[in-house]
């Protein structure tokens, strides 16, 4: 679905941070991700942080065109194509105990998960400046919450592995959803495969039409827009590049 949204807001959440609030009427799941385009820049994905009638989108000013986007203002027009990918799965029964893991800006993906069913959190970033954004959102809707900066400027004085296997010594759980940089998800499932506990993670790769046409986002025979971005455990067993490496915008190969 192809349609001209309106910018609501144009909310600067951090240093480098914004989340874009719009209506729009197409159905979207948790994890699903649109295509967002301006004149002057180039269309780009950015993963959904609402879901419903009143959607919106968060995003970290990391160039060109990201900063076109920061700049706009309310009442101002954005492209919007989608949505795509196939999203978490989250209709399992409520009887299962859920744990969301969230890295950085791969916060803002999870925050529809904890707005459509009770779950717990775990959080964490560099430091205080990039995670107190989400606290909120965190408060409002999860059951129980972890908090984690590298630097010890918020909760937890360490990484979000060191945070979960911490949480874990205390409570069990049936799934894990998880987003956020490579790396992170990578010594997750790791961790997680070790505790034979089921996970979902959201996998990123430099993506070109967003509908699995160019070929642009694949890992091994994935396509990340198409077959993802989010993945289960045994598909991500299977994954040789993933954790390992990925693709540069001229298709090179670049090591994590």
């Amino acid at each position: 679905m192809n349609r001209v949204v309106v910018v609501k807001e144009n909310e600067t959440l951090n240093s480098n941070t914004h989340r874009i609030t719009f209506t729009w009427d197409a159905d979207c799941k948790p994890g699903q991700f649109v295509m967002v385009w301006i004149p002057g820049m180039e269309e780009i994905p950015i993963s959904l942080s609402d879901v419903k009638t009143i959607k919106s989108i968060t995003f970290k000013i990391i160039g060109k065109d990201t900063e076109i986007l920061g700049n706009l203002k309310n009442g101002d027009k954005m492209h919007i194509r989608g949505p795509y990918g196939n999203g978490y799965s989250i209709d399992f029964g409520y009887k299962k105990k859920i744990l969301l893991v969230g890295g950085g800006i791969g916060t803002a993906p999870l925050i529809p998960v904890m707005k459509c069913r009770s779950v717990d959190v775990a959080i964490a970033a560099r430091n205080l400046g990039e995670i107190e954004c989400y606290v909120p959102s965190v408060k409002n809707f999860a059951m129980k919450y972890w908090i984690a900066t590298d630097d010890g400027s918020m909760g937890f004085h360490g990484n979000v592995i060191d945070l979960v296997k911490g949480i874990m010594r205390e409570e069990q759980y049936d799934e894990v959803i998880a987003c956020g940089p490579e790396i992170m998800l990578f010594l997750l499932h790791k961790f997680l495969n070790r505790k034979h506990i089921g996970h979902q993670m959201s996998l990123e790769r430099y993506m070109k039409c967003g509908c699995g046409m160019c070929g642009s986002c694949m890992i091994d025979d994935k396509r990340v827009c198409r077959d993802g971005p989010v993945f289960n455990n045994d598909e991500i067993d299977k994954l040789k590049e993933f954790g390992v490496s990925k693709r540069g915008i001229d298709g090179s190969v670049i090591l994590f």
